[in-house]
């Protein structure tokens, strides 16, 4: 990985540090890495033949989507810890 890569890397992981659900990966995530958690994966690199920056982002929007959401928001509006009923795969067999 180039110093470009690298520096962009730590930035976000610095900018998303206080966040419990965010992670940023090396690699472009896929959707079956996020299945069952309220995960957000984002992998930013930039295009070196264009020079833009590119940003991939994967998530479950059945547990990171409104039903997930609410829980988080309403843990934080209780007082509970963020990561209260949502750390626990929400799979049934």
């Amino acid at each position: 990985m180039d110093t470009v890569h690298t520096e962009l890397q730590a930035l976000y992981q610095d900018f998303y540090a206080d966040d419990p659900f965010v992670q940023i990966t090396a690699t472009p995530p896929q959707t079956k890495h996020t299945l069952g958690n309220n995960f957000c994966l984002i992998y930013p690199t930039v295009d070196v033949r264009t020079g833009r920056l590119i940003v991939i982002s994967c998530l479950d929007n059945l547990v990171k989507g409104a039903a997930g959401q609410a829980v988080q928001n309403m843990n934080l509006m209780y007082g509970f810890n963020e990561r209260t009923a949502l750390e626990a795969l929400a799979l049934y067999p």
